[in-house]
């Protein structure tokens, strides 16, 4: 039995998620899918991170069990051939270690949220990033970010549906970076709660319109109530670009 470590990108536009579901087509079922295809064998993907319906994927990692030992690029290109129409590829696979664990194993994963701060619609970048037209003050947001930064209790930044046994997590990065008109949030952790990257990011635009202040995220961080952050940002500003092992 050989595994096999996938990097793979994907629009989450075109799908339910990662993880596979009864509502519509995953990313999961979609690489599945295309491994039996070629090879004729029912296989399980484990994924690093369950990104949600319109979340984005440059870095999204995975491992898989193959009885037979492949050629690393045939097993990419076969598995890519299959996959299309599906707006998913695989960008690399290499054999690993018996004992990697997509999900287990990761040291970090990193995700961008992408804020596009102008009036205009979108056109280029429509899908790609949340339009948000009033002037957003990105140092003031860097500010309300430093507050994040650490080990806390997030429970005021996870969803409602979050299944996570507690919200104590450390969060290693949250930077804030203008670059012409639009907003870049990079943010780092071992794990993520359930949302909790896209409601930073919404609890952070209210901070850069000047509604809250930097005290204001300490506050709502310190109360431990979701009723108290920003609104959970739009799913197709969020991005997973990188995961560590």
């Amino acid at each position: 039995m050989t595994r096999y470590k996938l990097t793979i990108e994907y629009d989450g536009a075109g799908f339910v998620g990662w993880q596979r579901q009864t509502s519509g087509p995953s990313v999961q079922q979609a690489l599945e899918e295309a491994v039996e295809a070629f090879c004729g064998r029912r296989v399980v993907l484990y994924g690093a991170g369950r990104t949600d319906t319109g979340v984005h994927a440059l870095g999204q990692v995975a491992h898989l069990d193959l009885p037979e030992a492949i050629p690393p690029d045939r097993l990419r290109d076969a598995i890519n051939f299959h996959t299309k129409p599906w707006p998913a590829a695989v960008l690399r696979a290499e054999p690993v270690e018996a004992d990697f664990h997509a999900r287990f194993s990761a040291l970090e994963r990193r995700y961008l949220y992408r804020i596009a701060n102008r009036r205009p619609p979108l056109v280029l970048d429509r899908g790609r990033a949340w339009r948000v037209p009033k002037p957003l003050d990105a140092a003031a947001m860097q500010a309300g970010a430093d507050r994040l930064v650490g080990h806390h209790d997030f429970a005021a930044f996870r969803s409602s549906e979050c299944q996570a046994e507690n919200a104590v997590r450390t969060l290693d990065l949250l930077r804030v970076t203008r670059l012409g008109e639009t907003v870049e949030l990079e943010v780092a952790a071992r794990s993520f709660l359930h949302n909790q990257v896209r409601i930073i990011a919404g609890t952070l635009k209210q901070v850069g319109e000047g509604r809250w202040t930097p005290d204001d995220v300490s506050r709502i961080l310190a109360s431990r109530d979701r009723r108290l952050a920003g609104q959970t940002a739009p799913p197709h500003g969020l991005t997973l670009t990188a995961v560590r092992y």
